[in-house]
């Protein structure tokens, strides 16, 4: 089968992404392991740069909303990279200079989550101008795809990297990628129009809070969000828990404990590959149900992880699963939300997901560590595993019966051509 093509436009919009998530994904962990190595930080210290700093950037992202909703995007995607260049190269001239310090790498972490999310407030807007409504699913599964490759291959040529050439090397590299990033949205060509206020009395404090009114209202969005939080927020909680029991109890070695979290991205390619070809077949609501119930059965697997090869088979097979249901639900979802979010909402909507996310995975994180704690890091990967079976309860129930709710086969009338570029015809220029 032919690769569907969804226009230049679209093409330099995902090589600019690709090439971000690529410089992220091989700095990933570079600045907790330069205040451990270069500040000698202690681990209340590390913990606040992972925990503190997002917080602070959700904090400074959330009067960001309503700003990106009435600009242009492209212009917003290009300062949020700018910004987020300046930010991490600055680390390794303050080390050059032998001037770097806690309080430094402390606002770097702020200011890129809060750019980071306005980044991606902006690009979900912007993708939805740029490509055709029967599109979005493979723009999205194709981010998706990127996002898992980029994870594969990144943090253990960047742990390289770092080896070879010192701490600072791959924040240089993922400073550098957001600079390239920028260049590559600058290469889109098209003149985007203005969004303009529906209503320009609306009081502007309002405004804050329009993102959130519209997934708490939504009946097909609501259960859609709570159950993300959940899902989302449970997962990434015991990953540290995941670090502490490997590495200090079970005495997996680095490259073991590497190779256990970068061979199941594999299954990333594989579920965002076949999200359209599924929703096809089966139907979107079926899909959410489904897929979103299967993400939550296999956490409580990494509860029996034992020493040794079976071990790590084990912990392989678990997050293989969890990442293959990942990859096809996260497409579907994406999808969905900016179907069914109104065009003048769509940043609003999207910052105040990605700021309840970035909370919601702190404070499970933070009772994570205090269960653990007070147990042990099993103890509290069983509790994580059991509530995340609750999680599928707050899938919505029954689909809806509106225009676009499923991705069914298009008629023969309406597929495309073979051989005529698409996406080429998605109004993107005039946007």
């Amino acid at each position: 089968m032919a690769r569907r093509s969804l226009g230049r436009q679209f093409g330099w919009l995902w090589a600019a992404y690709a090439v971000s998530a690529y410089g992220s994904a091989l700095g990933f962990g570079a600045i907790p392991l330069i205040a451990l190595l270069v500040l000698h930080a202690s681990p209340a210290q590390v913990s606040a740069l992972s925990a503190v700093g997002p917080a602070m950037g959700a904090l400074i992202a959330l009067p960001l909303g309503p700003w990106v909703e009435f600009r242009r995007k492209r212009p917003v995607m290009i300062a949020m990279d700018l910004a987020r260049f300046a930010a991490m190269l600055s680390i390794p001239v303050a080390y050059a200079v032998g001037r770097l310090s806690f309080v430094q790498l402390l606002v770097v972490t702020a200011v890129v989550a809060a750019a980071k999310i306005t980044f991606q407030a902006a690009s979900g807007a912007y993708l939805k101008a740029l490509v055709r409504p029967d599109d979005l699913l493979v723009a999205n599964a194709r981010f998706e795809s990127t996002t898992w490759s980029s994870i594969a291959v990144g943090p253990p040529l960047g742990g390289a990297a770092i080896g070879l050439f010192g701490p600072v090397t791959t924040v240089v590299a993922d400073a550098l990628s957001y600079l390239l990033s920028a260049l590559g949205l600058t290469a889109i060509r098209g003149r985007e129009e203005r969004p303009r206020r529906t209503d320009p009395r609306r009081v502007r404090a309002g405004e804050l809070l329009d993102g959130w009114r519209h997934l708490l209202t939504h009946p097909g969005l609501r259960p859609l969000y709570l159950n993300q939080l959940l899902v989302s927020g449970l997962i990434m909680a015991t990953e540290p828990l995941l670090a502490v029991l490997l590495l200090d109890e079970l005495g997996f070695a680095p490259w073991q404990y590497g190779l256990a979290f970068a061979a199941p991205c594999l299954g990333g390619l594989i579920g965002s590959r076949l999200a359209r070809r599924v929703v096809a077949r089966y139907g979107r609501h079926r899909i959410l149900r489904t897929v979103g119930t299967l993400r939550a059965v296999w956490l409580i697997g990494l509860a029996f992880v034992q020493p040794g090869v079976a071990g790590l088979v084990t912990v392989i097979a678990v997050e293989l699963a969890i990442i293959t249901s990942m990859s096809l639900y996260n497409p579907v979802l994406a999808t969905y939300r900016l179907e069914h979010t109104p065009k003048d909402r769509v940043a609003r909507t999207l910052s105040a997901w990605s700021i309840s996310s970035n909370a919601g995975i702190a404070v499970l994180s933070a009772l994570g560590g205090l269960l653990a704690s007070a147990t042990s890091p099993r103890t509290a990967i069983v509790v994580a595993g059991l509530l995340i079976l609750a999680s599928p309860l707050l899938l919505p129930r029954n689909p809806e019966h509106t225009p676009g709710t499923d991705l069914e086969p298009a008629p023969a009338a309406a597929r495309p051509r073979a051989g005529v570029p698409q996406g080429a015809g998605t109004g993107a220029g005039d946007n």
